[in-house]
């Protein structure tokens, strides 16, 4: 079965979720088995309704200022213990474990995630439809942006000298944002230092990890800290750019204001 053919078949059966939850009660015992699914609940769900958050979370501090949540240790006999009314997962996270679930019937859906800037919002919709909250919560997606001519270039440097290239989300983000990206590749492009040296991005956003790494050695080289100015070198909030969500507009507008400075 082609992939845009179970795409479809998995659109159609959300629907019927989708139209059935609205007929019922919210549900009262809500159940994360991957990040994104945590961020989503914790950014919309009533404390009440959740049942556990997915050990991933442990990882990573919880972005909002909410309560504490209760966790679940990923096990298939303790997510049966706790009787979720509904299990919510990313399209691509926890496959064994989900067909496990769905075996002992309990109530799995799976959310693919947005490809793109437009389906964010139509994401987040879905998502309050199923948890009972008002789909009017989601944030409308803005109007689609481009770059001006002169706009400046940013790279988004990752570990290991990987660049972000053209026909990605994040490279739908910089554009968005206003700033061209520096690579014109596609895809996720290995750099090179010396065509790097030789010519510079404007800026470069590079998330350093918490302690030092080879990974890093890349962007610390010294004809690369020369090349680029230390106000060349941006941050933003990291934890923004591990899922696609109504927080990525948030992400946008920090960028903006980044190419204003």
């Amino acid at each position: 079965m082609s992939g845009l053919m179970l795409r479809c078949l998995r659109g159609f059966g959300l629907g019927l979720l989708l139209a059935s939850a609205s007929a019922q009660s919210a549900p009262q015992r809500i159940l994360s088995l991957d990040l994104c699914m945590d961020w989503l609940l914790a950014l919309h769900a009533k404390p009440e309704q959740v049942a556990a958050l997915s050990p991933t979370h442990r990882r990573y501090q919880l972005p909002f200022d909410m309560p504490d949540w209760p966790l679940h240790d990923g096990s298939l006999e303790q997510i049966y213990l706790l009787q979720p009314d509904l299990i919510l997962v990313g399209e691509y996270n926890a496959l064994l474990l989900r067909r496990r679930l769905e075996a002992l019937s309990l109530p799995v859906v799976d959310l693919s995630l947005p490809t793109s800037l437009a389906e964010i919002e139509v994401y987040e919709r879905q998502f309050l439809e199923l948890i009972g909250q008002p789909s009017s919560r989601a944030r409308p997606a803005p109007a689609p942006a481009q770059p001006a001519g002169d706009a400046p270039r940013l790279l988004l440097l990752g570990a290991n000298g990987i660049g972000t290239g053209a026909g990605t989300f994040e490279d739908q983000i910089l554009r968005q944002a206003g700033w061209h990206n520096y690579l014109r590749d596609a895809g996720y492009v290995r750099l090179d230092l010396e065509q790097l040296v030789a010519d510079p991005p404007d800026a470069i956003l590079w998330s350093a990890p918490a302690s030092p790494s080879l990974a890093s050695r890349f962007a610390e080289h010294p004809a690369l800290q020369q090349v680029v100015t230390q106000e060349g070198w941006l941050s933003t909030d990291y934890w923004r750019w591990q899922c696609p969500g109504p927080w990525t507009w948030e992400l946008i507008e920090q960028l903006k204001r980044k190419r204003v400075q």
